[in-house]
């Protein structure tokens, strides 16, 4: 374990500690983070699949709400501790060290105004994945899958709350259809790509919990890279953000 202090953004405004030869947060993170729609009705969020907490530790930049954050990792619950307490922010951030499924039933069902989750991507399929292999779990359905993670955060949401997530375009049709099975309609769609004339690898998602049928908006594409491989205007002012909107 090689254990690694950096800023969260592009300047020190956060710090994160890191296990470089583990599993990194990654950019997906900070966008999942810089998409959410932010209003002043957010007071209580909870953000699942938490791993070093780079989502709870951007959003608190966006607002004052209270977070808890829900990580099974130990090495990962461990790291998130650290950055929280690095930053000053222990009487925001909370962390639990648990499986998400179930977690409404020990922290508040229907209770919360905005559920985040940069979630495992890939289904378990027919390749061999060792299920002790953190790495895994993160990328894997290994613990939880789709339908265990939407369902638990529509057990977490109050009336008019927000699921935002970041997944997959392959898995939209499923993600959508999940989202309705559980009450929460979609409302904004961003597809992201790498670079201009490249395929879309991911997608960022909100919707609200009984929220009313249609009105979905697909917004602008982001582009992450310049054809110089440099990041574009919009994801370096998303790193460089500086407070509260």
């Amino acid at each position: 374990m090689t254990i690694v202090c950096n800023e969260l953004l592009g300047r020190p405004l956060l710090k994160i500690y890191q296990d470089v030869d583990s599993f990194n947060f990654s950019i997906d993170s900070i966008l999942l983070a810089s998409f959410v729609g932010m209003t002043k009705r957010i007071n209580k969020i909870v953000d699942l699949c938490s791993g070093n907490a780079p989502i709870p530790l951007y959003l608190s930049l966006r607002c004052n709400a209270s977070i808890i954050g829900v990580e099974v990792l130990k090495t990962s619950y461990d790291l998130a501790i650290k950055s929280i307490e690095e930053n000053n922010l222990s009487d925001r951030i909370k962390m639990i060290n648990d499986n998400l499924i179930d977690i409404n039933k020990k922290i508040g069902t229907h209770e919360y105004d905005l559920v985040t989750v940069n979630p495992p991507f890939f289904k378990i399929g027919d390749n061999h994945i060792n299920p002790n292999d953190n790495k895994a779990i993160a990328r894997h359905e290994i613990l939880a899958n789709l339908d265990d993670i939407i369902k638990e955060a529509s057990l977490l949401l109050n009336n008019k709350g927000k699921l935002v997530m970041v997944h997959r375009p392959d898995r939209l049709i499923e993600i959508l259809d999940t989202f309705r099975k559980y009450k929460i309609e979609p409302k904004r769609i961003r597809f992201v790509y790498p670079k201009l004339n490249s395929k879309c690898n991911h997608l960022l998602i909100e919707g609200v919990k009984d929220g009313q049928a249609g009105g979905l908006k697909i917004e602008a594409p982001l582009f992450v890279y310049n054809d110089d491989n440099k990041w574009t205007e919009e994801v370096l002012k998303i790193y460089n953000y500086e407070g509260v909107d």
